[in-house]
């Protein structure tokens, strides 16, 4: 799979080995107005619950992760949505 360019962490890392980095002038751009900074809305996936969720890394086998992708397409989900839904249950049931 391509990797995209452009990512703000590949950016960090680079400036961190001292590689050079393409500075933008942003001089040349007019500040927004009242009324278009009140239209703007945040862009990504809202926190779900009362707290939001931490990012993990974690190793499934290839046909866990088969099924759980099948599964979550059937429902229509992402297939972390549906990790945390089955893991949720069963804290449920354990509780």
């Amino acid at each position: 799979m391509k990797r995209s360019r452009g990512s703000s962490a590949r950016g960090a890392r680079a400036a961190k080995k001292g590689k050079a980095t393409r500075k933008i002038d942003f001089s040349d751009i007019p500040e927004l107005s009242e009324r278009q900074l009140a239209r703007m809305r945040r862009v990504g996936r809202p926190p779900l619950g009362d707290e939001p969720r931490k990012l993990i890394a974690i190793r499934l086998d290839a046909s866990v992760l088969g099924w759980l992708r099948r599964t979550a397409k059937k429902k229509g989900l992402p297939y972390q949505s549906l990790v945390n839904e089955i893991l949720a249950g069963e804290i449920r049931k354990a509780s």
